[in-house]
């Protein structure tokens, strides 16, 4: 298994979606785990670690943006804090 970190900003239209939560991994069979938030009702910010196969990772992030979240992979040696 493979465990990549992403910062996430979804649209308001999206917040109240369980998209990480639920979506990815019912869709995809990979493990969200949501490790920083910031929320509020026109914008919100998640930094996420994805744990799955590295092609399902790459299909949820796929999904992600193709929904119109904004996906920016963070590497290794940067901070997942917001």
């Amino acid at each position: 298994m493979t465990v990549r970190k992403y910062f996430c900003t979804f649209p308001q239209h999206l917040i109240k979606e369980p998209i990480i939560s639920h979506t990815l991994n019912q869709e995809f069979g990979v493990i969200p785990n949501i490790r920083a938030a910031s929320i509020n009702e026109h914008l919100a910010l998640v930094a996420v670690e994805i744990e799955g196969p590295v092609e399902k990772i790459e299909e949820s992030v796929v999904f992600l943006r193709e929904r119109g979240v904004k996906v920016e992979e963070i590497k290794d040696d940067e901070p997942m804090g917001i």
